[in-house]
């Protein structure tokens, strides 16, 4: 975990072996992260850990990738406006890293890199020059079958030379390199973690407060940690283990998790219970661990830092199992148990709100199966209770918010696709709901938006009916119930729904993508609920998802949507009285299905992302402010 985009709130990197690439989670500062950005670190190379720095001295941070794969390590460099500029490769030859670090280990204010080598039995050093490049390999061995897992550093004999320390998978030991004042490294010296305990991982740290560092290890075959206590000459006391059983161990951490000043130890195991939490008494002696469970049965990796600011330290997990990452929140008494968010079934639309009035963002979401919305009311640390459901129509599939009853307290309103109808769920303030309320709708309702049509103050809902090829006008009387619907004809098979003022007079117009013939529709609004016959303009094949923005600064709105089968993304630049310059279409990555605008590189002007759902990938195209776009950058 480090700050990427100094905003200072800390972000996640993961490694994805299976897939070749990177994953970059930013944080929001609250305990939740952003939907990853993805790089990737080559074909083949199978990424097994990352390690993060400053390899060039520019103030951006670095990432140091030891890639399995393809032996060797991969350096991305210059890490600003959430891409990379350059990237370099560093050769272990057949060595098959499996873990990097970063430190400084000859003092010279240049970031090193070290490699833990499974296939080779032995560690590599890169020298670092401070400008982004290495030298050539140092390497050491670890021992015959050794298999080392991991390497990390510190001054094991207090002699101001880093010092190395590798946890020995084959050989059940953990290996001590001392460093020396000319940058090498003595002969490896051994301390036995028992016969059969193949550690797995370990960390370094102060764990009875005599200034002199100790090492915990992960002991995965023999189901236990094993405390290692320096004597601060680079030897260590005989071994401490705290049973885990009956799960495996993969990695330890660190760290302080309940603010008494003394060491505790993390660890993520192979097991139900995957999550060890075993507090410190600061002597080198710590408590039973306690067990926590992730949902994950193969919990791989930890990271430790404060995701939410609120100075007690959190942890990030991988599940391996579950392609996903963990994050447990600390608090004064230790961790809670990680919370997973049931919702219904069929999760199809979420929307998010302050549906209690504690100034903390709750979530909705449609579950289409199901026929019911979940609502998730947001606590100030990020998490979330547990889901409270309500019913609606038949196959809800598109959820808005809005307050309709004047009351100032949001509510809810729902398109169901199965029942041609849509529910109006009116909120009490406090995080619950009165029953639904149905009106109807064309056929197919497809997706649902909310805004003052007819100038009375009062939020009004529109409805795109795939199935009838028209979109439902329902206007709201300020009292939480709508007039029975008026309808206007789209083109074929409208698919999404968008609202804003496309004429300057003030009053909202619509807009309406129709996947069957290709086209959008626009309708511009009298501001008397009433609108004008379709105005349409051709698209790229099976247009889907719709917004607006101004993209080229004239004050006048524009219109941006993706064409699922022509792989691409069209602008329509808005002339300001409700007509439309012919699209300029940009390519994007295979089947788009939804975007989305946003400055995402911080120079006032608009950008655009949009989901791809045929190749599991991002486009990001960004904005020159004339209504243009740069060529997308795919994640």
């Amino acid at each position: 975990m480090d700050d990427f985009n100094n905003d200072t709130w800390l972000d996640i990197v993961v490694a994805n072996y299976a897939a070749d690439d990177i994953a970059i989670y930013f944080g929001h500062g609250n305990g939740t992260v952003a939907s990853p950005v993805m790089f990737s670190t080559g074909d083949g190379s199978a990424p097994y850990m990352i390690a993060v720095g400053d390899f060039d001295n520019d103030h951006r941070l670095d990432v140091a990738i030891a890639n399995f794969g393809t032996n060797g390590v991969g350096v991305l460099l210059g890490f600003q406006n959430e891409s990379f500029a350059n990237k370099t490769a560093l050769s272990t030859e057949s060595s098959r890293p499996v873990w990097i670090h970063v430190t400084d280990l000859n003092n010279d204010a240049a970031l090193d890199i070290i490699t833990a080598n499974y296939g080779t039995h032995s560690v590599s050093i890169f020298y670092g020059y401070g400008n982004g490049s290495f030298s050539n390999p140092s390497t050491y061995t670890t021992g015959f079958d050794s298999l080392p897992l991991a390497v990390v550093s510190g001054d094991f004999n207090n002699d101001n030379e880093m010092d190395l320390a590798t946890a020995n998978y084959g050989t059940n030991n953990v290996g001590i390199l001392l460093g020396t004042s000319n940058g090498t490294f003595a002969k490896q010296i051994t301390f036995s973690t028992g016969s059969n305990s193949h550690p797995y991982s370990l960390a370094v740290g102060h764990l009875n407060e005599d200034n002199m560092l100790d090492i915990a290890v992960a002991n995965y075959e023999n189901n236990s940690v094993g405390v290692l206590l320096g004597n601060g000459n680079g030897t260590f006391m005989s071994q401490t283990t705290y049973s885990l059983s009956p799960v495996s161990p993969y990695s330890i951490g660190i760290g302080d998790f309940n603010n008494d000043n003394r060491m505790d130890l993390a660890v993520t195991n192979n097991g139900t219970d995957n999550i060890a939490l075993l507090v410190g008494y600061g002597n080198g002696t710590f408590a039973s661990p306690k067990m926590y469970s992730t949902g994950s049965s193969s919990s791989i990796s930890i990271a430790i830092g404060d995701l939410n600011r609120d100075n007690r330290l959190d942890i990030v997990v991988i599940n391996n199992d579950t392609r996903t990452i963990g994050i447990m929140l600390g608090y004064d008494e230790f961790f809670p148990i990680e919370t997973t968010y049931s919702t219904g079934r069929g999760q199809y639309s979420i929307a998010v709100g302050d549906f209690n009035n504690d100034t903390h963002p709750d979530i909705v979401v449609a579950n289409s199966v199901g026929n019911t919305v979940s609502v998730l009311l947001g606590y100030r640390n990020g998490s979330f209770a547990n889901q409270t459901t309500y019913s609606t129509g038949s196959g809800p599939i598109s959820v808005a918010v809005g307050d309709f009853n004047t009351d100032t307290l949001l509510d809810i309103v729902v398109a169901n696709f199965g029942d041609n109808t849509v529910s109006v769920l009116l909120g009490y303030g406090n995080g619950s709901f009165a029953s639904q309320t149905k009106y109807s709708t064309g056929s197919g309702s497809e997706s649902v938006a909310v805004g003052d049509f007819n100038n009375d103050t009062h939020l009004d809902i529109v409805v795109a009916n795939l199935g009838s090829n028209t979109i439902s006008i329902l206007l709201g009387d300020g009292d939480g119930s709508f007039a029975n619907q008026t309808i206007n004809s789209t083109g074929v098979a409208p698919q999404a729904v968008a609202v804003g003022d496309f004429n300057n007079d003030t009053l909202l117009d619509i807009v309406v993508t129709n996947n069957g013939d290709n086209t959008v529709s626009f309708f511009l609004g009298y501001g008397n609920g009433s609108f004008a016959n379709q105005t349409t303009y051709s698209t790229g094949s099976y247009p889907l998802s719709i917004d607006v923005g101004d993209f080229n600064n004239d004050t006048r709105l524009d219109t941006v949507f993706v064409n699922r089968n022509s792989n691409t993304v069209s602008i329509l630049l808005g002339y300001g009285n409700g007509c439309f310059a012919n699209p300029t279409t940009y390519s994007t990555g295979t089947w788009p299905c939804s975007v989305a605008v946003g400055d995402f590189n911080n120079d006032t002007r608009l950008d655009i992302v949009v989901g791809n759902f045929g190749d599991n990938t991002v486009s990001i195209l960004l904005g020159y402010g004339n209504g243009s776009f740069a060529n997308q950058t795919a994640y």
